[in-house]
Order: C-alpha cells, then sequence, then structure tokens
C-alpha cells in the first residue's frame, strides 16, 4: 500500500535469488520517511541466468510489486550482489590524479581474474574525497560517480578485500578501493530497469547498502553477517567503510534442507520447525543439527576476525550485527555471541527510517530481508 504521496522520493531495488525487495523513502528534511514498500518471493537468478526470458521476468516482477505498493517514483537506485564484484584495498604514493587513475588501473589488472576490457572498474579515496561512478544513459559508467564498491570473488574463496597493513609510509599513502564488476552484468542490469520503466541511478554493492542501512555513523570497526537465502556475506566495517568482505556458499534454503532430513517432513514444515525453534535450548536435536550447517559461516567469521586483527595491531572487531531472511532463527544472537564472544545483535534497517508505528511489528517482521533495499533508497537522501 502507498503511505504517502508527495515528491521527490527514491526507490531502493534488491534482486535476490530468492525474492525481489523494493523501497520508497521520501527525503524529509534530510531524513528518510517510508512512503512505500513491497516484494514478490519468486526466485530468480540475474546472475547465471543472462537469457531475454529471466530479464523480462525479473522486469515484469518490478513492474507488478511498484503496482502493488503504488510506487510513485521512476528513480531508482540498485545492487550488484557482493559476490559478483572484484574489489581491494591499495596503498599507493601520493601523486596527481592522472597518474592515479593510470596506477589503479595497473593495480586492478592484478587482483581482477578477467580482462579489465571486460570489466566496469571504479575506484573510492578513502581519505578525502569519494569518487563515485554515475550510469549513463547510454548504458556506460563513468569515474565520477557512486556505483560499485567493496565485495569479494567467489564463496569460499581468498578474501578480495584485505585491510591494507601499516608501515612506516602510512601517513604519506593513498588508501584507495577499487571495485570491478562485468560489463555484462552491468548492462543487463541496465536493460532489466529499462525494461520495467524505471530510472536507474546508480548501481552499489550490498555492502555498501546495508552499511547506510544498519550502521549508519558508527565510525566502529563492526561486522554486518548477512545470513541469505544461498550464499551468508560477512563484511568489516570501520568508518563507513566496507574494508573486508567475504562470501561463503552456506544459506537459508542449506538450513532448511538439513531440517528436512533430519526430521524427514516436507519443506514447509521444515520453514516453520525452523523459525520455531532455531537455537532454543531444550529443543531436542534441532539446534545442533542447524549448528552444523552454519559451522562454515562460524569458521568465516573467525578467519575474518584474524585477517582484521592482523591487519590493524590487533586492534578488534567491536560487535556483529545481523541480518538477511535466516537472522530471524530464534536465539542466533545469543548462540553466536556465546560461541565467538562478541556481542551479536539483529540489525534494524529501519532504525532511521520515519515510519506510521501502527506498522512496526509488521516492519519488524520485513526488517532483515529488507537492509539492503532500505540502504539503496537512504542513498541519495542520508
Amino acid at each position: 500500500m502507498s503511505l504517502f504521496s508527495s515528491h521527490p522520493s527514491y526507490l531502493g531495488v534488491d534482486i535476490g535469488s530468492a525474492s525481489i525487495k523494493v523501497v520508497e523513502l521520501k527525503n524529509e528534511s534530510g531524513r528518510p520517511r517510508l512512503m512505500t514498500y513491497g516484494f514478490a518471493e519468486e526466485p530468480v537468478d540475474v546472475i547465471h541466468d543472462n537469457t531475454d526470458a529471466m530479464a523480462k521476468k525479473i522486469a515484469s516482477l518490478l513492474v507488478k510489486i511498484c503496482q502493488s505498493a503504488k510506487v510513485s517514483t521512476k528513480k531508482t537506485v540498485a545492487a550488484l550482489p557482493s559476490f559478483s564484484v572484484f574489489s581491494s584495498l591499495i596503498s599507493l604514493p601520493n601523486m596527481n590524479k592522472k597518474d592515479l587513475s593510470q596506477a589503479i588501473y595497473w593495480q586492478a589488472k592484478k587482483f581482477v581474474p578477467m580482462p579489465l576490457e571486460e570489466m566496469t572498474l571504479d575506484w573510492k579515496l578513502l581519505d578525502g574525497e569519494i569518487k563515485i561512478a554515475n550510469l549513463m544513459a547510454n548504458g556506460q559508467i563513468k569515474n565520477n560517480a557512486n556505483a560499485l564498491a567493496v565485495a569479494n570473488t567467489a564463496a569460499g574463496s581468498a578474501p578480495a578485500t584485505t585491510p591494507a597493513t601499516k608501515d612506516k609510509k602510512e601517513d604519506n599513502d593513498l588508501k584507495v578501493l577499487i571495485a570491478a564488476a562485468p560489463k555484462k552484468l552491468v548492462l543487463r542490469y541496465l536493460d532489466i530497469f529499462k525494461m520495467a520503466g524505471l530510472d536507474l541511478l546508480s548501481l552499489e554493492t550490498e555492502n555498501f547498502a546495508m552499511e547506510r542501512s544498519m550502521i549508519g555513523g558508527d565510525k566502529n570497526p563492526i561486522m554486518i553477517v548477512d545470513i541469505g537465502e544461498i550464499t551468508s556475506d560477512i563484511s568489516v566495517v570501520e568508518n563507513s567503510i566496507p574494508l573486508l568482505s567475504r562470501s561463503v556458499a552456506v544459506g537459508g534454503r542449506l538450513i532448511t534442507e538439513a531440517v528436512m532430513n533430519s526430521l524427514r517432513i516436507d519443506k514447509k514444515r521444515a520453514e516453520q520447525f525452523k523459525r520455531d525453534i532455531g537455537f532454543l535450548p531444550g529443543q531436542g536435536n534441532l539446534p545442533q543439527v542447524i549448528g552444523r550447517v552454519v559451522a562454515p559461516i562460524i569458521n568465516e567469521i573467525k578467519y575474518c576476525f584474524d585477517l582484521y586483527a592482523a591487519s590493524k595491531s590487533n586492534q578488534h572487531i567491536e560487535k556483529i550485527i545481523l541480518t538477511g531472511g535466516s537472522s530471524f532463527l530464534p536465539n542466533i544472537d545469543q548462540y553466536l555471541s556465546d560461541l565467538l564472544n562478541i556481542k551479536v545483535f539483529i540489525g534494524d534497517p529501519w532504525a532511521r527510517v520515519i515510519y506510521p508505528l501502527e506498522l512496526k511489528s509488521v516492519l519488524t517482521e520485513l526488517a532483515p530481508r529488507f537492509s539492503v533495499a532500505i540502504g539503496l533508497a537512504m542513498r541519495e537522501i542520508v
């Protein structure tokens, strides 16, 4: 349903593997106000399925969601999945802008396992002005425009983003976050949103969107763990910049399948057991079954702890914020806190959004799945 009807407002669109989520936010004196929201629980694959049929399916779903939610704007921000973007944090000597662009290009050739001619390259100076990247109407991306951000390679692979280690020249070096995404994927997104009749202002990675909605102005080192349907993404954010990112091919689907096999029940009942029991103690062996599935996520979290501490002279991450569809598992925050000896919280992406209080219970239930879409819609406002 549409809550308000004034302008300007921005639409955040999160195309996930199991659902599509949209959130429209209005800029109200620098604060985001909820206009409307909507979603469709429909499996789609924009990454691996590059057929016209899949693009038309996603565009059609977007049209239906926007019509059902009575979306009042076409100004849209969308996200590329974190695992589809290659990135790295580098240090370079101080130099002029012309030389810096060339140096970044050659550094990118070292970590991107694809020809750069096939990639869209973007970069951010972590000290000083931030370079951003705008999506142009002709499908080209220029290096002046808020688009690609930190992400990682593939699930279970070496980290694509590692905090820069300190050395004697650290005070004079430029810290640069560089990222690259396949041009074909970027153009696919452009085509989909054009078919849906939406004006795609920019693309960025999910990590930056989640940092915006989940952390805000907190400058301390914080870890965000996004437990999705297929994969779980882990990022370490400091001073509003995702410095370290990893992904592991474990998500809600594997948890559901494990419950199905353990209890010999169908998918619908397994989903219900998962939501009702999760990690609650005294509930038979189901918490142990789920625990075995999420073990790779926990191992990846520990690995990120070690990477960050090694690069920051034993500085430690302050807390973990959970999001994603499977962060609703009962007692998962306490389970991880006890296991990892760190504060763990369920994130609230609506915390900085103005919305009618009568919607609080509904929005709280939806919150874990909407953190990316909310962060995207907030990009032009906060």
